[in-house]
């Protein structure tokens, strides 16, 4: 398959639900497609098959005619696929800006394969676009791809941006668990201000997910987002690596090199496993968010920066500052607003949402047309204590697809050994498993309307909520009625 995808868990079906719905309220069958092409109009003619699967084309020659279209409909998803043969360099994409922002807009890059190694290409394509495909491609990939786009759009113009958080599929995070929805609400308001946001969490819990759904929801989304994994650098090169630093500083030092605090100047700094942070580097941090400004090593001019600090770590850091490995003054200004990133074991169905999603991506590998997964691998994946959280369950998954004997995933092909985890399951087990199951899809179906959930399961509301009551399952999103709530 020629297209990239970003983040771990890559693009959606292009028959997201949320594109459904919003086709349904139009009371036709298209969908926005805008072709941004400065190149001319010469290409477009490769798009129109699309037209037949339901796209409406509409070519924007430059980014001024995008944003206009983009602004003429506010309320009304679009994809925007940018064309970016003709040549892309840091300019097109400073004004590019703010169609880049506009929240009715999912963008894909096309581009030739050579391009990926130009800097603005790469950056545009990781800082702003669901996904990326490899022009000319095969029609039946671009239509997925622009699908998953406009489902993207669609939920920001369907509901605010705390539900378009809640409701999954920003910069990858999927679930609709009470925990990540919790987790997306305290996202969304971080968003709104500047102020240091620090995220705990187990190790593949997808903290720099939530890093880059902060940055994209605030008004910094603009500009850069700059990553820096604390703990994967060498101790004697963190304060290079933070700071930069002048030419001749220290043997080997030929040019200047801007650290990574003041390339994110006017944007956001994600400090990933801040726990591993050297304490002299501490110190220096510490200094830079109380002065807001850094000096080069080997400078003497005080740069000021304008950044946003995220950071986040799977260590106890209250047990680091007792055990006086971490700074109790950094910490104090680090963590101003804490998230918890809850570990996959405690997200119930996002369990089901995250394998689905991931055997849809991988299944497209091969050949082999892999059909799903199995009862047993099912019950398998819940019972499974899954340390290694949504990175385990992703990278499982991929191994299973290639290694699966037969059409669907058991749990000997997830290599999870089910009978270890416990003693058989009863049937009554059984049932509640299979009913949890079955409610738990209905619900992400139709968005947690219970009446909606019901009637797709042939039951009463009020049995629904009944059942979700015996089994412990939180209520949809609506109102319950006085009846259900008496029952």
């Amino acid at each position: 398959m020629a297209n990239g995808i970003r983040g771990d868990l890559g693009s959606r079906s292009a028959t997201h639900p949320a594109s459904a719905r919003v086709v349904a309220a139009r009371g036709d069958g298209a969908r926005e497609l805008i072709y941004l092409s400065p190149g001319g109009a010469g290409r477009m003619h490769a798009l129109a098959p699309l037209q037949n699967l339901g796209w409406t084309l509409r070519r924007a020659p430059d980014a001024r005619a995008a944003l206009r279209q983009l602004q003429s409909s506010p309320r009304l998803p679009h994809a925007v696929l940018i064309d970016l043969r003709e040549g892309f360099d840091a300019r097109d994409l400073e004004e590019l800006g703010p169609a880049l922002a506009a929240q009715n807009a999912g963008w894909i890059a096309g581009v030739a394969s050579a391009q990926l190694d130009d800097e603005p290409a790469r950056r545009l394509i990781r800082d702003y676009c669901y996904d990326y495909v490899t022009l000319p491609c095969p029609e039946a990939v671009l239509h997925t791809v622009i699908g998953h786009a406009y489902g993207m759009a669609a939920l920001a113009c369907g509901a605010g941006s705390a539900d378009v958080l809640c409701s999954g599929g920003v910069d990858g995070m999927i679930g609709e668990s009470e925990a990540i929805r919790a987790l997306c609400r305290g996202l969304h308001k971080a968003a709104s201000t500047d102020a240091p946001v620090f995220i705990a969490g187990e190790t593949g819990t997808g903290k720099e997910l939530a890093a880059m759904a902060v940055h994209r929801q605030s008004h910094r989304s603009r500009n850069p987002f700059i990553a820096i994994n604390c703990g994967a650098i060498p101790h004697n090169l963190v304060q290079s690596e933070l700071f930069g630093y002048e030419r001749g500083a220290f043997t080997g030092a030929q040019q200047r090199k801007l650290g990574r605090i003041e390339m994110a100047n006017g944007g956001t700094l994600f400090l990933d496993e801040i726990g591993d942070l050297p304490m002299e580097s501490q110190a220096s941090l510490l200094r830079f968010l109380q002065e807001g400004s850094i000096e080069r090593l080997g400078g003497h001019e005080q740069i000021p920066v304008d950044v946003r600090i995220v950071s986040a770590t799977h260590h106890d850091l209250d047990q680091a500052i007792a055990d006086g490995r971490f700074r109790a003054d950094l910490f104090h200004r680090l963590c101003v607003l804490r998230l918890q990133q809850p570990p996959l074991r405690e997200r119930g169905g996002d369990i089901d949402l995250i394998a689905d999603h991931a055997l849809q991506r991988y299944s497209q590998e091969t050949s082999r047309g892999i059909k799903g997964f199995s009862p047993c691998a099912r019950q398998a994946m819940h019972r499974h204590p899954w340390p290694g959280n949504v990175r385990e369950l992703i990278n499982r998954v991929r191994q299973a697809v290639v290694m699966a004997e037969g059409r669907y995933i058991t749990a000997a092909d997830l290599q999870i050994d089910d009978a270890a985890d416990g003693v058989p399951m009863t049937l009554e087990e059984a049932r509640d498993l299979a009913t949890r199951e079955a409610i738990e899809r209905a619900l992400h179906r139709n968005r947690r309307r219970l009446g909606e959930s019901a009637r797709e399961l042939g039951v009463s509301r009020v049995t629904l909520y009944r059942l979700m009551q015996r089994l412990g399952m939180r209520g949809g999103e609506e109102e319950i009625d006085d009846d259900a709530r008496t029952a």
